[in-house]
């Protein structure tokens, strides 16, 4: 089905400033990306509950639950895996522009495509966090048995066994989680929120 062109952007009747005035925080996208199993889900979370704790508007986007709804319609095929990412990318600038801090936790295995999703976005507003774990420790941990199902042969487009994965090349931030737990990772990313003054120190 060819796209409408019979479309125009409404502009909102109150700004982000306005929004973030309001809040007292600015609005951003946390850009999880890594393995499956490197930890990116249960990191969000985290971050989730301690930004909500401080009285922070956040949101978690996870890769499982948008494809409950949203993309339930996609598969894992490369085109299907774009696509995936374009969508989410296109949910979690307007939750930016309704004033939110985003966190989505999603493998995006393709540079690429999160350059892309770093494009909607203005200075500041995104941050990709390199949620770094090795092969074979996201085998070992497992979670949902898929590596194991991918090792059969039972899932195809497997990211780390028959699909690849791009790091990013330039991340705001680098979690190795080999060996770092949660609690630790979490106080990274506020630390670098607050130093690019998304949020306030004193909630923290």
């Amino acid at each position: 089905m060819a796209a409408s062109r019979n479309l125009t952007w409404h502009q909102a009747a109150v700004s982000k400033k306005q929004r973030a005035a309001l809040n007292k925080h600015k609005a951003a996208l946390v850009w999880f990306t890594g393995l499956s199993g490197a930890g990116k889900s249960t990191i969000a979370q985290h971050l989730d509950a301690r930004l909500f704790a401080a009285g922070i508007h956040s949101y978690v986007l996870d890769g499982d639950n948008v494809r409950h709804g949203l993309n339930a319609d996609l598969g894992f095929s490369a085109a299907d895996r774009r696509e995936n990412i374009r969508r989410v990318g296109q949910v979690a600038k307007l939750f930016v522009d309704a004033g939110f801090i985003v966190s989505a936790a999603f493998i995006s295995p393709f540079r690429g495509d999160r350059d892309i999703i770093r494009n909607l976005f203005g200075p500041d507003e995104f941050f990709e966090i390199q949620v770094k774990c090795s092969l074979e420790e996201c085998q070992a941990r497992d979670p949902k048995g898929l590596y194991q199902k991918a090792l059969k042969g039972e899932i195809s487009e497997f990211t780390g066994i028959s699909s690849p994965y791009e790091p990013p090349l330039q991340p705001e931030l680098v979690l190795d989680t080999n060996t770092l737990s949660v609690e630790p990772a979490v106080e990274k990313i506020l630390k670098l929120l607050i130093a690019r003054e998304i949020i306030p120190s004193r909630n923290f």
